[in-house]
């Protein structure tokens, strides 16, 4: 299953707020993500069949092994990008909202070379 940016969102939502509360519920995801939660609970139930999360009686969310390697690499990337962008001095909050655009659009390889590069410039061709 191919992920789209709003998947991504939800991934990296209920990994932020299983990492803050512990457990997570759909209209958790919708009050951090400021979505309708209709909105929500329709994407959450996609990625419920793709693999990425659970469900338990009590509609507690749970990311599958899949599910929390996927939401941490996005994570990562939006860390990442948001302090570059504020070390190059643009606003926390500007830098937050390029961020959350910049960690969708950038492939894995991209981003992969980016951190080596800026890790041992001298050993980028």
């Amino acid at each position: 299953m191919e992920l789209r940016a709003s998947g991504e969102d939800y991934l990296e939502a209920v990994l932020i707020l299983g990492q803050r509360m512990g457990q997570v519920r759909a209209i958790d995801v919708s009050q951090y993500l400021g979505y309708a939660k209709t909105s929500v609970s329709h994407g959450l139930r996609l990625l419920r069949q793709g693999g990425f999360l659970t469900r338990d009686a009590d509609g507690y969310l749970y990311l599958t092994e899949v599910g929390q390697e996927t939401a941490e690499k996005i994570y990562a990337k939006h860390r990442f990008f948001t302090q570059w962008l504020i070390d190059a001095g643009v606003a926390p909050d500007t830098a937050e909202k390029d961020a959350c655009r910049m960690e969708h659009a950038i492939s894995e390889e991209s981003f992969r070379k980016l951190m080596q590069a800026l890790e041992h410039p001298q050993e980028t061709p």
